[in-house]
């Protein structure tokens, strides 16, 4: 839906006397923000985002909707049903470079967190290495989140197929992921991200985990058939038992907004988000990489950015 601007006048909560006394009207900014299926990365980040922002700005008021993930945010937005939407880094580079449809007109407001792919299977599992969970049922993510996508040039670079050198399972609910694993349905679940919720169940499990990820001779081979694809790093202790970094690769995810938001709610978003960086990252470790810096590192192209957001960048000095 379009964000709408509520007026709120004293005079409706205290009558006439309040307007008599001065009362002022108050305009509210309504928005919008699609996340994903309950359990996963984007609705803990998108309730944690809103919060944040309604508390910096009581002018503002960011209305999380649960939805099927990147894939349904996208058209959402292009409809103008949705007016900010999380993104994940694999579906937005194909949208911006019209892979499979023609390109988007959306602009990204911020880069939110990278997106560090790996698998997670039981601590006791016999599996060590990509290879090892050829033929083996796996949990690629939920249906129309970007996991799958991320997954699937992962693997492509590699030379697997993800529908056929697996017993691929898409799922409902993101949240569904982790008791597959414990109960042994899959054999392993993939993921991405720094916190993310579905490492973490397994992780704090009685089972207790193992991380798998790209090799260095591996992610070589990834990167040179999907340069895109970025070397990142997931610090020791991200999840619990995880004493050492591991190296894989991903991108970043995005918060984007729909083509025609307009120029002055956009600044006002980044100065808001930008002006509360430290108050969000206490709330949210995945936040922590939610930076204006980040932003215009991660962005594919400057333009892409929405111009509201590239003034406020400009006043603050991030771009010139």
């Amino acid at each position: 839906m379009r964000f709408a601007i509520i007026v709120l006048a004293a005079v409706l909560l205290a009558g006439p006397a309040a307007a008599q006394a001065g009362g002022t009207a108050i305009s509210i900014t309504t928005l919008s923000l699609g996340t994903a299926t309950p359990g996963g990365g984007f609705p803990l980040y998108g309730n944690a985002f809103a919060e944040v922002m309604n508390a910096a700005d009581p002018q503002l008021s960011i209305a999380p909707r649960n939805t099927k993930g990147s894939n349904e945010n996208i058209p959402l937005l292009e409809k103008g049903e949705l007016d900010l939407a999380l993104v994940a880094g694999e579906p937005a580079y194909e949208a911006f470079a019209g892979i499979g449809r023609a390109p988007v007109r959306l602009k990204i407001l911020t880069a939110i967190y990278s997106n560090p792919g790996m698998f997670v299977v039981r601590a006791d599992s016999p599996y060590r290495t990509i290879r090892d969970l050829v033929g083996q049922p796996v949990a690629f993510g939920a249906k129309g989140s970007g996991l799958p996508i991320l997954a699937r040039y992962v693997l492509d670079g590699l030379g697997l197929k993800q529908d056929e050198d697996f017993k691929a399972i898409y799922l409902d609910r993101a949240g569904d992921g982790p008791a597959m694993v414990e109960d042994g349905r899959v054999a392993a679940l993939w993921g991405a991200g720094i916190g993310w919720p579905g490492f973490a169940a397994v992780a704090s499990s009685a089972s207790g985990a193992r991380f798998i990820a790209p090799d260095a001779d591996e992610m070589t081979r990834i990167r040179a058939k999907h340069s895109f694809l970025k070397p990142l790093l997931v610090p020791a202790n991200s999840y619990p038992q995880q004493t050492a970094p591991i190296a894989s690769l991903g991108s970043w995810s995005f918060v984007l907004t729909r083509e025609d938001l307009p120029d002055d709610v956009a600044y006002r978003l980044a100065k808001t988000l930008h002006g509360v960086e430290a108050a969000f990252c206490k709330k949210l470790a995945q936040a922590c990489e939610t930076t204006a810096s980040n932003t215009v590192a991660a962005a594919p192209r400057a333009e892409l950015i929405h111009p509201g957001v590239m003034r406020y960048f400009r006043e603050v000095g991030v771009m010139k």
